[in-house]
């Protein structure tokens, strides 16, 4: 079976606490991956690396997306397949299953996502039959989601030659504008993040504070006026981007909400959701 690596920070004991429990439950071999805490880069680093993208990113989003590179980097050396998950993704029970099913597939697949986060996506119309009532489908454009997905060798030596040759992004934005990937959806989806629990009337409670965007986050401005200007710029080539993908898959693909199988989520609480 293709193993679980799971991005966890060193003091989120909790999290990681319970993404051993869901795997062991779901009987998914592990490895943590220890994530990057935005206090492990200096003032001067984190400029480098915070300004190259569509708005200045936080350090938090810097460290994210390091963190993300980092499990690239293990599965581009290990050369095999893993499911990269963050530690507040939420798995169905059918995820072994389709752990089994897809460990062949590397001759024609670099990315496979699990999860859907209430947006919707360009799918191609026909699918690939894969285990109880899930399919395959090719995935053309997603919007965001990085909090499981399954990575081949292939896939990770695309992501990192990109990552050599662009600046560091949000890491589910740099996924998504990644087109060079040859990327699938599991559908209906495998995987949700716990913040998306009541988008999908799971009573699941995320007791969870988000590390990356918390309460009294607030996005950091740019610098300047130049760099305010390169961001808006940059924004619109993205979009441009995004339209031209779709222009050219409009025939074949479909614009569709990615809906999950709720009966699958085994994980609930007599709660209800926050």
């Amino acid at each position: 079976m293709i193993s679980a690596l799971v991005i966890n920070l060193d003091h989120s004991s909790e999290r990681l606490k319970f993404q051993r429990q869901q795997l062991a439950h779901l009987q998914i071999p592990m490895q943590r991956l220890t994530a990057v805490n935005s206090s492990d880069f200096l003032t001067d680093r984190y400029e480098q690396l915070a300004n190259g993208w569509e708005r200045k990113m936080s350090s938090a989003e810097v460290a994210c997306f390091l963190s993300h590179k980092a499990a690239w980097q293990y599965v581009a050396a290990s050369n095999k397949p893993w499911l990269i998950m963050e530690d507040d993704a939420l798995l169905s029970r059918i995820v072994p299953a389709i752990l089994h099913g897809i460990i062949n597939q590397e001759d024609r697949i670099d990315y496979i996502t699990l999860e859907t986060r209430y947006r919707r996506k360009w799918l191609d119309k026909t699918s690939i039959d894969l285990v109880e009532g899930y399919r395959l489908r090719r995935l053309y454009q997603d919007r965001s989601g990085a909090a499981a997905y399954i990575l081949f060798p292939s896939g990770a030596k695309k992501l990192l030659d990109k990552a050599q040759r662009c600046a560091p992004a949000l890491a589910d934005a740099f996924l998504c504008c990644s087109y060079e990937l040859n990327s699938w959806q599991v559908y209906p989806a495998a995987a949700i993040q716990l913040d998306q629990c009541c988008n999908y009337d799971l009573d699941f409670v995320n007791p969870f504070v988000s590390t990356i965007t918390p309460l009294n986050y607030s996005r950091p401005e740019a610098n300047n006026c130049v760099d305010y200007w390169r961001f808006k710029l940059r924004r619109v080539a993205a979009q441009l981007r995004m339209g031209w993908r779709q222009l050219s898959v409009c025939r074949r693909a479909e614009y569709v909400m990615v809906p999950i199988q709720k009966n699958d989520y085994e994980y609930k609480s007599d709660s209800s959701c926050i």
